[in-house]
Formats: structure tokens, C-alpha cells, sequence
């Protein structure tokens, strides 16, 4: 395990400590916990967006004005 320094509002910090001695873990394997968590949901926002890429795209200012010019504005 590495070790790093990172700086948290204190509020934050708080928070962690108390949920740290709630749930008898410790603030380093909280923030641990939420990072694998963060990176998890990365990858498969990278999947989605592989998995469409083949979508066409469409503009939003055009797709505006068809709304517009079909009466749905």
C-alpha cells in the first residue's frame, strides 16, 4: 500500500472519521473504497460510449429546430 497526502474540507473529514468509528473501518479504507467505486463507474461509462460510438450524432441546435418547426416548442 502507498501512502499520500491529501487535503479534505474539514467538514468532509469529519464526516469520514464518524462514519469511519460507526462502521469500525478506518478513513483510509473509506476513501479506498469510494475511489475503486469512482474508477468502476469510469469504466463502463467508457464502455457506453464505445458500445454507441457507431450512433450517429445529432446536433442539438438542429434537432431544436425541428422541434420548433413541428410544433413541439
Amino acid at each position: 500500500m502507498k501512502r499520500a497526502t491529501i487535503y479534505l474540507e474539514e467538514d468532509l473529514h469529519k464526516a469520514l472519521k464518524i462514519k469511519a468509528a460507526e462502521t469500525s473501518s478506518s478513513v483510509s479504507n473509506l476513501v479506498n473504497e469510494v475511489i475503486r467505486a469512482s474508477l468502476a463507474e469510469d469504466i463502463e461509462d467508457l464502455q457506453a460510449f464505445r458500445d454507441r460510438e457507431s450512433e450517429p450524432s445529432v446536433d442539438f441546435e438542429e434537432f431544436l429546430k425541428g422541434m420548433k418547426k413541428n410544433g413541439r416548442l
